[in-house]
């Protein structure tokens, strides 16, 4: 009985951590609003799948093809943040990139790592503590990684070199749609 209760004590706290982690994470939709479902996609890995290396430190490390479309009305801009929630000291952000122009529906592989881009987006910083995209870098196992695109009501009041955490409260009561795009990747 005594045994029970340790681990009902340990599955509540584990619960309540993880709760919290992803509540302040939560990211609110516009009120009044609801969100809609934009898809995205890489001509370089489908949903679920492997990303090549040349995406990641044991390659080129540049950045993937990216395209987005089913836009939502009335967007002004989007904003995208590329993450691994299974790095060992928790989520770790490899992008962050917002005021991309409306107009955009795509990003080329091999976004420059400049904090503001020829089309007017801004680059935030990753946890590498650099600008721009660091590629799937796991110690082990297999990760997964998150690309997540939204759609803006507003252009930012962010400078260059965001965290996610600042883009994330920024982008709150704005978020039109979102979307994201999962792929998987394991160092040999």
């Amino acid at each position: 009985m005594r045994r029970f209760s340790m681990l009902t004590v340990i599955l509540l706290a584990f619960l309540t951590i993880q709760c919290q982690s992803q509540s302040k994470t939560k990211v609110e939709a516009k009120k009044g609003g609801s969100v809609k479902t934009m898809k995205l996609t890489s001509s370089v890995f489908e949903e679920g799948s492997m990303i090549p290396s040349k995406y990641t430190c044991d390659g080129a490390d540049v950045s993937p093809p990216l395209a987005w479309s089913d836009v939502p009305d009335k967007t002004k801009s989007f904003a995208l943040i590329s993450d691994d929630p299974d790095a060992p000291m928790g989520t770790w952000v490899h992008w962050v990139i917002y005021n991309i122009p409306d107009s955009v529906r795509q990003l080329p592989e091999g976004v420059p790592a400049d904090e503001k881009l020829k089309n007017g987006a801004v680059q935030g910083t990753n946890d590498f503590r650099r600008i721009g995209y660091g590629g799937p870098c796991p110690p082990s196992g297999v990760h997964r990684y998150y690309f997540k695109l939204y759609a803006l009501d507003t252009m930012l009041n962010l400078k260059p070199g965001a965290t996610k955490a600042e883009l994330l409260k920024a982008m709150e009561g704005h978020i039109l749609g979102k979307t994201e795009l999962m792929g998987k990747y394991s160092r040999k």
